[in-house]
């Protein structure tokens, strides 16, 4: 019965990693069963949810650029919902979370998607997860307080880690919103050693949750990166105040499994096309029309290497 019971296990283990492999999938099984499944998790304008009747919609900026994509490829478009702390377990089979300064591995589980687009900010702990296209998008994340703080914004001095060293210097004994499992994590960015009292949300917010959630409580300052600091400008101009960096630039990219390397070059073919035709700034312009202001060099840039 025992030797059964383990050889009965031991089916079932493989038969769990089989299928996972199964429903992983490179460009050619993609093309094959005619569809791209785009995992995303609603954030800032690259993945918007709302409801309309019983039917929810999504919107943004990944999921025209996901559209499109598919368009190009010749299949149809699937969209998969997830959460930040399922999304790349859905994606590799396997999740992983940043825990202590490392990455932690979770239970095998299925795979339900063939990218991640979300507003991914690149970090090494995800790099030991997924593969990264080439960036699309610049990041980085800053310090955004209520106006009512006496925090004063910092006068840039023109090196970035320096306005950052300058930013750490206020926050001592300060209340600090972040968020662990995301581009807000404190251990990110060393926050603990500046003494800040760090207020990490009991139940689960989405990134662009942050201010609102700020708002509602008694913290006087939240880390919030670029895209969502740009639409919380506009939607509470009397309310918050950006003080300065808190990390050095950031940029953000597709996340694809480390066995679909077709389909990560193919996507990295599509976005070097559109950066040349100007398509992808249109789009682009389309959903963030104000960050032209803050990173109009980066886009531009973007365009001439096209042409190298």
């Amino acid at each position: 019965m025992k030797s059964r019971f383990i050889i009965q296990l031991v089916i079932f283990i493989f038969s769990g990693v089989l299928a996972s492999q199964v429903m992983a999938r490179d460009l050619a099984e993609i093309k094959a069963e005619g569809v791209l499944r785009h995992l995303g998790v609603p954030y800032a304008n690259f993945v918007s949810q709302y409801s309309e009747g019983n039917k929810i919609t999504h919107s943004g900026l990944d999921i025209e650029l996901m559209q499109n994509f598919a368009d190009y490829l010749g299949v149809e478009y699937e969209f998969v919902p997830a959460k930040w702390t399922d999304v790349f377990g859905k994606l590799t089979g396997r999740n992983g979370q940043f825990i202590n300064n490392q990455v932690v591995y979770g239970e095998s589980e299925p795979i339900v998607g063939d990218v991640i687009a979300n507003g991914l900010t690149i970090l090494d702990w995800r790099e030991e997860l997924v593969d990264f296209s080439d960036d699309y998008f610049p990041s980085a994340v800053w310090l955004v307080a209520r106006t009512s703080s006496d925090l004063n914004p910092i006068t840039p001095t023109g090196s970035t880690p320096e306005d950052v060293a300058l930013v750490k210097d206020l926050l001592k004994q300060r209340d600090i919103l972040a968020m662990k499992q995301s581009c807000l994590d404190p251990d990110l960015y060393n926050l603990y050693a500046t003494q800040a009292n760090v207020i990490l949300p009991v139940k689960q917010l989405q990134l662009n949750e942050m201010v609102p959630f700020l708002l509602s409580i008694e913290a006087e300052a939240t880390l919030l990166d670029v895209a969502d600091s740009l639409i919380a400008i506009e939607k509470w101009p009397n309310a918050i105040k950006i003080i300065g960096p808190i990390s050095e630039d950031q940029r953000m990219a597709i996340g694809f499994r480390k066995d679909s390397p077709q389909l990560r070059k193919a996507f990295n073919e599509y976005l070097k096309m559109i950066r040349g035709d100007g398509s992808y700034n249109k789009l682009v312009k389309k959903h963030y029309p104000t960050v032209f202001h803050y990173y109009q060099k980066y886009f531009e840039q973007a365009v001439v290497e096209t042409y190298q």
